[in-house]
């Protein structure tokens, strides 16, 4: 791990992203915090407090995704990334039956392909200095809970790539890590509840039939969870130990699941079911 230490992080414009970068930017890293929007570099600049530079972009797009490597290979000169955090992601859910196609695709551009081109673009400047690449997981990447299977699936293979990519990039000693979180109280679920509304208001009434009990738990759900600066030291440990793990599970209910995920198939079903309203033939 060479000095000056520097640090790349996607989705940093609200949530974990945000904690993170305000987080290591206190810690004295040139942070570059990926943003989608002006306003949203201009809001975090002024809540920074040492040499954060928000870039723009977008994981989906190649050319601001090259951008982005020149911009940050300009700024370091001959030095390289000591980290990169893929943390750039968006909620999706609703049952699979009548999920939208083009919908689910984007899920997976933004969940997935885009930290795999992230990665791909900067390995060269995270090899200068042995540095490490966490990724940003969930505990639907370890259990797939019921009626949140586009998110579960990107973040399923997030980790599979995660273990892939360790043991290729082994022979540079560069690390690769991933942070599989519970419930955390950030802009994401509040935008999830968003999808959720826009999903109901298209469900045809065929949905409605067979899925209503489901749906109408959305009244339910608000924003919980830890607060994101405790993931953000997490990520502190993942890029400074001399040890990082390979995998951090993260928050009282994410860990409660990593026991339960651990259970046979149908006692595990079971507990699911039972935090669940009844839906279904025999619901009425």
């Amino acid at each position: 791990m060479t000095n000056p230490q520097s640090i790349l992080i996607t989705g940093a414009s609200s949530g974990i992203g945000k904690a993170c970068a305000l987080y290591f930017d206190r810690l004295g890293f040139t942070v570059f915090a990926g943003v989608r929007q002006e306003e949203d570099a201009l809001s975090l600049g002024k809540l920074a407090s040492g040499d954060l530079r928000p870039i723009q972009i977008d994981v989906t797009s190649e050319a601001q995704i090259e951008s982005a490597f020149e911009q940050v290979s300009e700024a370091l000169g001959r030095n390289g990334l000591t980290g990169l955090v893929n943390n750039a992601g968006i909620p999706l859910g609703g049952p699979l039956e009548f999920l939208c196609i083009e919908d689910f695709r984007n899920e997976i551009e933004v969940n997935l392909i885009g930290a795999v081109s992230v990665t791909q673009a900067f390995l060269p400047l995270i090899r200068k200095t042995r540095g490490r690449i966490v990724n940003i997981g969930s505990m639907s990447g370890f259990i797939a809970l019921p009626f949140m299977s586009p998110y579960a699936a990107t973040k399923f293979a997030l980790r599979a790539i995660t273990d892939s990519l360790r043991v290729e990039l082994r022979p540079w000693g560069i690390s690769v890590s991933i942070i599989e979180i519970g419930d955390v109280n950030t802009g994401l679920w509040e935008r999830a509840l968003a999808v959720i509304e826009r999903a109901a208001e298209n469900l045809p009434q065929a949905g409605w039939e067979l899925y209503g009990p489901i749906i109408k738990i959305r009244e339910r759900f608000r924003p919980h969870g830890i607060p994101p600066v405790q993931v953000a030291r997490t990520v502190e440990k993942a890029i400074t130990s001399k040890r990082p793990r390979a995998r951090y599970v993260v928050g009282r209910d994410a860990r409660l699941m990593d026991i339960i995920r651990r259970l046979p198939t149908r006692i595990r079903d079971s507990i699911i079911v039972t935090q669940l309203p009844k839906y279904g033939p025999g619901a009425g």
